[in-house]
């Protein structure tokens, strides 16, 4: 079954009366639906509370995420269904989350109902979370001849598992290879952004992904293009201090990329970057263009998930997720945007036009 509409509620609901482990260790976290409570946010500049538009993309709302379940926290990576509906997302312990989203016609974000925190199970049976180093970190859908799977990297010792899609509760993740450079990351900035491409385009067949950093903090980001007719690394710039945190094509092939910085000279923010996919090949440096810039003046917090799905007016709308680190001081958010691609302040932006597709 594609993720194609919402996520049936039946299917969340039964991983509270139908799980099973196939291992010999009972999982510290059970698969169990939990109480969420959202809150509007409105508006996304703080003292503009009525600017909608931010260069070529188009504020449509958003939420914050609150519940007193203490292992709704750390979210880092995120997956919408293709009408905007639900959503699958993990936390940085190694556990899933699962959403049916209501939206108006427009794609903003309401509430959120039966939502489902459940453990991911490793290749030998034992749930991440009941051992070291299950840091997950992104999360992308891959489409294939062969049906769709859910990857997730993971950071320490970086490694990438396939999970079906949808949930099977009981099934064990597969371990995906990687180019061994993967592996010789350092050991907390390893796959942040991580995407697999569309079934076409110039990266078809391909799963591409950025490291959060280099060697060094001033160092360019590596980045990998695993299958597909040219796999090879090739590098990202990295610009006034910003690290990457998640990857989603947009329905044209090309990509954006969103990134975090948290220091004392900036303090908090985000960024989005449009890359091209034609200028991703082996041994390239992609620059990018900048769509916006957000800080302080926004309603963000440390964002660190991105997903894309057209709307019911053709044009792509950007889900943005943020990482609350489980911290009283910060805020589990997502954010809705609509790209509708015109010239702008950050400078040109991808020349989008609804689709006459049908969806």
């Amino acid at each position: 079954m594609r993720l194609r509409r919402r996520f049936p509620a039946a299917l969340l609901l039964a991983f509270a009366v139908a799980y099973s482990i196939p291992s010999a260790a009972e999982p510290s976290v059970r698969a169990e639906p939990i109480d969420v409570e959202t809150r509007p946010i409105a508006s996304f500049r703080v003292l503009q509370p009525d600017e909608r538009r931010f260069g070529a993309l188009e504020f449509l709302g958003g939420l914050e995420i609150v519940s007193r379940d203490r292992n709704l926290g750390g979210l880092s990576g995120l997956v919408v269904a293709e009408d905007g509906g639900s959503l699958v997302a993990i936390t940085d312990n190694g556990l899933w989350f699962t959403a049916t989203l209501q939206q108006d016609v427009d794609g903003r974000p309401l509430s959120l109902k039966d939502a489902v925190i459940a453990p991911m199970i490793g290749p030998d049976g034992r749930a991440l979370i009941d051992r070291s180093g299950a840091d997950s970190e992104a999360l992308t859908l891959r489409r294939g001849p062969d049906g769709e799977e859910f990857l997730v990297t993971l950071e320490g010792r970086h490694r990438v598992y396939a999970f079906p899609a949808p949930f099977d509760p009981n099934a064990r993740g597969r371990r995906i290879a990687m180019p061994e450079a993967v592996e010789r990351l350092r050991r907390n900035k390893g796959l942040e952004a991580f995407a697999a491409a569309p079934e076409v385009g110039p990266l078809a067949g391909s799963l591409i992904g950025i490291a959060e950093q280099g060697r060094t903090v001033v160092d360019d980001m590596p980045g990998f293009i695993v299958g597909g007719d040219f796999p090879g690394s090739f590098t990202v710039r990295r610009r006034d201090d910003f690290d990457a945190t998640d990857l989603a094509f947009l329905p044209d092939g090309d990509l954006l990329l969103l990134e975090r910085r948290f220091n004392l000279r900036h303090g908090i923010g985000f960024r989005l970057r449009q890359l091209r996919a034609a200028d991703i090949r082996p041994g390239a440096l992609v620059d990018g263009t900048v769509l916006i810039t957000a800080g302080f003046g926004e309603q963000i917090d440390n964002m660190e998930g991105l997903a894309i799905h057209r709307g019911a007016d053709g044009f792509p709308v950007l889900s943005l997720l943020s990482d609350d680190n489980r911290s009283i001081l910060q805020r589990t958010l997502l954010l809705r945007f609509r790209l509708l691609g015109e010239d702008n302040v950050f400078g040109k932006g991808p020349e989008l036009r609804p689709s006459s597709e049908p969806r």
